[in-house]
């Protein structure tokens, strides 16, 4: 059964200011991001308690081809909820105000 995908509204942030990012940097590239994290997304749902925790309770998915991660937590009952799209030079600091 696949996990139930929950992305707060600072993860869409994220995601819609790397997306414009890399769009204006050569376009049709910020759509390729989208499809890159898309593909995480679809990683977590099937397989959301595969990876181990990486910062506190936070585990992540790595992007292929840019350097992003898709920062979630598993919360009861398959519900996964992501918290951060975030630059993987980025410190992990930034996430302690978006989980629980």
């Amino acid at each position: 059964m696949a996990a139930e995908l929950r992305i707060i509204s600072a993860a869409s942030a994220d995601l819609a200011k790397a997306h414009d990012w890399y769009e204006h940097q050569s376009p049709g590239l910020g759509k390729e991001f989208i499809r890159s994290v898309d593909a995480a997304f679809a990683f977590i749902e099937r397989n959301p308690d595969l990876l181990s925790p990486v910062y506190r309770h936070l585990r992540r998915v790595l992007t292929k081809r840019f350097p992003y991660a898709v920062y979630y937590e598993l919360r009861a009952g398959q519900v996964v909820r992501v918290v951060a799209i975030m630059h993987t030079a980025m410190d992990n600091a930034r996430l302690d105000k978006r989980s629980n």
